[in-house]
């Protein structure tokens, strides 16, 4: 069996293993809310909080942080638009519970904007890195859950944030000049 084969069947097994859960519509209604914080207004707006009031590292995290989600933002569109794999709601007999923002699914923009922030909030606040990782996968399952990507969309997507938070971080030492 071919990899895109195996990937495959990973991937309809699990998403409809998911969504035949019992109680899907009432999951779907909390992954809903879970989803609307991985939008990325709340990752805005704790990192200009952290710069107006946090001293130690407040101004240097949301400076990373723009540098991590310029590096993640244009590789998503390109790869979205390179590979332009179609959502499930959009091949598979299955209406989903949101309207997704675009037509393609791979990688999830949730899941890469959820990782980077994650692994940003490990870096500089480490006593909340469960939390935040826990928050970055609880938004990439909720994407599964109401029915806009497939579980390795979610994998792309943190593969994704992850990398462009480690690149940001690793420019660390340039950046802190700035500050």
């Amino acid at each position: 069996m071919s990899a895109i084969r195996l990937v495959t069947a990973f991937d309809l097994l699990t998403f409809n293993w998911c969504l035949g859960l019992p109680k899907a519509a009432q999951i779907a209604s909390v992954s809903r809310q879970v989803s609307r914080l991985g939008d990325g207004v709340l990752y805005l707006f704790i990192g200009f909080a952290l710069a107006l009031f946090e001293q130690q590292f407040g101004l240097l995290f949301l400076l990373v942080g723009l540098f991590a989600y310029a590096i993640e933002l244009p590789l998503y569109l390109i790869l979205k638009n390179t590979i332009k794999r179609d959502r499930p709601c959009d091949s598979l007999p299955f209406e989903a519970y949101i309207v997704p923002s675009d037509k393609f699914s791979f990688p999830s923009g949730h899941s890469a904007a959820a990782f980077v922030f994650a692994a940003l909030v490990a870096h500089f606040y480490p006593e909340f890195s469960a939390v935040s990782y826990v928050l970055a996968v609880a938004i990439g399952m909720s994407r599964v859950l109401l029915g806009v990507h497939y579980p390795t969309d979610i994998l792309a997507g943190a593969v994704l944030g992850l990398s462009s938070a480690a690149i940001a971080i690793s420019l660390l030492p340039f950046l802190s000049m700035m500050v």
